[in-house]
């Protein structure tokens, strides 16, 4: 069972429909909540913004406790969340968060957005890749997760 960590409104209370701000473990970057900020303003939603901590793997076959995201990475994920809140708010725009560890950051991302029922999802992203080699790269998790939605998925792709 996935572990959720809250911030700023339990998720239960939170306004159905808007924005889904996510990120699959990397920092949200600025252009990505102008960009939700922008399409909450068109329809006067809220923003939810959604982190995933990543759980590596399984050692022998069973879940490992050194395989989880540790003290440092939830504390990162938390202050990267706020963060992103407390942008959106500075924009006049209503906003929660969440958190959570999972392996499967894809699944839970869509899973979030149909539970929230939002519009769209905004994730910031590299530039994409060839298909074969992005299966393998973790960094190419938004271009699954637009692969898997139902809802427009906005990359804000970053300058490197």
């Amino acid at each position: 069972m996935p572990r959720r960590r809250t911030i700023k409104r339990a998720a239960a209370t939170a306004q159905r429909g808007g924005v889904l701000l996510a990120t699959e473990g990397r920092p949200i970057p600025k252009a990505a909540v102008e960009r939700a900020a922008e399409l909450a303003n068109k329809s006067g939603a809220p923003v939810h913004v959604f982190a995933v901590a990543r759980i590596y793997g399984v050692a022998f076959g069973l879940p490992s406790p050194w395989l989880r995201p540790n003290a440092t990475e939830w504390q990162d994920q938390r202050d990267g969340v706020a963060q992103a809140i407390e942008l959106l708010e500075r924009r006049g725009v209503e906003a929660d968060g969440n958190i959570l560890g999972t392996r499967k950051a894809t699944k839970r991302i869509v899973g979030e957005a149909t539970r929230l029922g939002c519009d769209a999802i905004v994730m910031g992203g590299d530039p994409p890749r060839n298909r074969l080699v992005a299966n393998m790269l973790w960094s190419q998790e938004p271009y699954r997760v637009r692969r898997k939605a139902k809802v427009p998925v906005h990359i804000v792709v970053q300058d490197l």
